[in-house]
């Protein structure tokens, strides 16, 4: 049966009877003319949904997820500021719609009908999904339906204390503000959520401020599996460091008396809370989700007969702000108008191209205050002895670390952060001396958690910071690879650039380190990178470049907005010599601080145009051995160092390849899902002929076999001499 069409005729029926369900009589300090403007977000988030299912019925409008049951929300933004980053539960539409309120704007209805038609024209993600969101509001889109937005939530709860010590230029977050996150309570289950709350928690109980506010909307069940009865309470009332908080969402002078309570505690206090509202689900979960076939008919109509609006409906009455008859008008005209702005919208127009639908997803630039040059003295007591070594050659870890003190001198909105990284200097030294040298406020060492790490990054780039957030083995990224695709990535496409979360992360990865960790220290497959859209990957072979690239990254992070990967292979890091022991061939010496390698310029060692070996990386370095061995037996060859391994260089590779007889592929990533697929299609695609040495499909073994599935010097000597023979 229709369950929109019962629920609707129950509420006029009802709402004409002044029938309506038990509860407590209105209390706390909502005042009765703005609980009948909340009862008027609330109705117009009941009629959008109604709307939505004719929409979809009719073609004209696509997937969503409703907000019926949950709108006692509109309390919930009432008592929290407009300026208040909020991360919304995707059934938050009355949340929306009471903070547009809030700050007099109108068209809410028309914004979020486009949505649901997915025109062109929607304010927030130009047709590209149905989502909540709008950078005047203050409410970044959330597409996610696991929790994946609470890391990012603590994040930006973190920047707000963090930029009153060191403020960034583009800071949006007010000083005395927090972060409001909202999520279900089946989603509190997921893994994301727990090691959020985790970290919330165990950051509190440092003394670190941390003003945000987590709401869970507890209707009881998750699409089709029920939460055990007080399974929420029960796990959150007693979390160390977070206070809590109970409301009964059905009751809007109860939700907004507590929630008001629970804002001042974490306004005031600087320290997290979890709000834990009651709340029914109507009409299924989504789409044509039908409850009734999983849920006994009698629960459901239970649910039904809790309906929100009955219950605000006799509140409003028995606090004397309202009669039956105004509040039956109220929900009849919005219905009408709703849907003849839906008849509106529905002709308006939609994406059409590829280009149309991508046009997002590289964000736009911003202005930036000009950089000054480095101040000389300042630079000379932040480096103390370490300058005078900067002539000399060096490996690629020192310059490394080089170039974030220079970037942190260079940038006071620059932060570093991640497990290991301040005290200990990370697990190869590579972030030795930062911590002392700029202090733990901007050198964070996080617990261990990736999830937590990358969410603290994508957070406080919300509020203008940058943020360098290390992942201290590639393997180790797979714990948090969705923060990048799900979160980071999407952020700009769905938001038409409104919204960025700019960083540079950087990972140690790859394999070749002799006898440690197998697979977990040793990860040759960077494939699930390759596959987010938008982001850039970097990948250096000798220290100048490292500097170089790192900066080029950091300024794109910036400047530019861009997610940046930067990809340090560890075997490298230490790397002395090329040819023989003791020659220091592979160290460079330390770039000048304002020297970049531009994004999409690729490397080019040798001039020769019998082969050319198109590699990066570790096979930059074997490339180059095999390239000396070769000389001596007359094959000339040139090597192209990629160096950007998203997006690809297309137009410099294949420049850098002309008049080249034969190319030889070196990735020292697997064969499957490798850099070397896509280097062959374009090759491919240009009418040139290439073969790939790739590494096996296998993981990596720990001992003496640490090297045998990779590609090595002999083998590039080996393959070129076949393709020249």
């Amino acid at each position: 049966m229709d369950r929109v069409k019962i629920v609707h005729e129950a509420l006029v029926r009802r709402l004409a009877a002044g029938d309506f369900p038990d509860g407590a009589a209105p209390a706390g300090p909502l005042e009765p003319t703005v609980a009948l403007e909340l009862y008027r977000a609330q109705v117009l988030s009941r009629a959008l949904d109604i709307q939505s299912r004719a929409m979809q019925k009719m073609g004209q409008g696509f997937y969503t997820i409703g907000s019926s049951g949950h709108e006692g929300m509109a309390a919930v933004a009432q008592a929290l500021r407009s300026d208040d980053i909020a991360f919304l539960h995707y059934r938050d539409a009355a949340f929306q719609i009471a903070r547009a309120q809030q700050v007099g704007q109108s068209g809410m209805m028309r914004d979020m009908l486009l949505s649901f038609a997915c025109s062109a024209e929607d304010p927030i993600s130009g047709g590209r999904h149905k989502v909540l969101g709008s950078r005047p509001l203050m409410i970044p889109p959330q597409t996610s339906t696991i929790a994946s937005h609470l890391p990012k939530a603590l994040g930006a709860a973190y920047s707000i204390g963090l930029a009153r010590r060191c403020a960034p230029e583009h800071r949006c977050l007010a000083r005395d503000g927090l972060a409001m996150v909202s999520f279900g309570d089946a989603s509190a289950n997921h893994s994301t959520a727990q090691g959020a709350i985790n970290a919330a928690g165990w950051t509190a109980s440092q003394g670190v401020p941390l003003p945000l506010l987590m709401v869970c909307e507890d209707n009881g069940i998750g699409i089709s599996t029920k939460t055990p009865a007080g399974w929420i309470k029960a796990s959150f009332q007693h979390r160390p460091g977070i206070r809590y908080f109970e409301a009964d969402g059905l009751d809007i002078f109860d939700t907004f008396a507590v929630a008001s309570e629970a804002a001042h505690f974490v306004r005031t206090r600087r320290q997290p809370a979890f709000l834990h509202v009651r709340m029914v689900r109507l009409y299924g979960h989504a789409g044509a989700d039908v409850a009734t076939s999983y849920l006994p008919r009698a629960e459901v109509e239970a649910d039904e007969a809790n309906d929100p609006l009955l219950h605000s409906a006799r509140l409003l009455i028995a606090a004397q702000g309202t009669s039956a008859e105004v509040l039956s008008d109220i929900y009849r005209e919005t219905l009408e108008a709703v849907a003849a702005e839906a008849e509106k919208v529905v002709k308006r127009p939609h994406l059409g191209s590829a280009q149309d639908v991508m046009a997002s997803l590289i964000p736009p630039a911003r202005n930036c205050a000009p950089t000054n040059g480095p101040d000389l003295q300042q630079r000379l007591r932040l480096f103390g002895g370490d300058v005078q070594q900067m002539d000399a050659p060096q490996p690629m870890s020192r310059i490394i670390n080089w170039a974030l003190h220079d970037l942190m001198l260079a940038h006071p909105e620059t932060l570093v952060m991640g497990e290991d990284v301040g005290r200990k200097g990370g697990v190869y030294g590579v972030t030795q001396k930062l911590q002392a040298r700029f202090g733990p406020d901007r050198v964070i060492d996080t617990l261990l958690d990736e999830q937590s790490i990358l969410g603290l990054a994508i957070g406080t780039a919300h509020n203008g910071f940058v943020p360098m957030p290390e992942i201290q083995f590639l393997a180790y990224l797979h714990n948090a690879e969705d923060q990048l695709r799900g979160e980071a990535a999407t952020l700009p496409f769905f938001s038409c650039g409104q919204w960025t979360n700019p960083m540079v992360l950087r990972i140690a990865g790859l394999g070749y380190q002799k006898g440690f960790g197998g697979h977990f220290h040793n990860d040759n497959s960077l494939a699930v990178l390759r596959d987010v859209p938008g982001i850039v990957i970097a990948c250096p072979s000798t220290g100048a470049e490292a500097a170089q690239m790192l900066r080029e990254c950091h300024r794109l992070a910036r400047e530019e907005q861009r997610v940046c990967v930067f990809v340090e292979p560890i075997a490298l890091y230490p790397m002395r010599d090329l040819h023989d022991a003791g020659d220091g061939a592979w160290m460079t010496r330390y770039p000048d601080p304002d020297a970049r390698i531009a994004l999409g310029q690729v490397g080019i060692h040798g001039d020769g145009t019998d082969v050319a070996i198109v590699t990066y990386g570790n096979g930059h370095y074997l490339s180059r051995q095999a390239q000396h061995l070769l000389a001596e037996k007359g094959i000339s060859t040139r090597v192209v160092d990629l160096r950007w391994l998203a997006p690809l260089p297309e137009a410099a590779l294949l420049k850098a390849v002309e008049n080249c007889g034969k190319l030889l592929i070196v990735d020292e990533c697997r064969r499957t899902g490798g850099q070397a697929e896509a280097l062959m299609a374009l090759f491919a695609e240009t009418e040139m002929e290439s073969v790939r040495l790739t590494a096996e499909d296998s993981f990596i073994a720990t001992g003496p076999a640490y090297a045998a599935t990779l590609p090595s010097r002999d083998h590039i000597v080996a393959a070129v001499k076949n393709l020249v023979a």
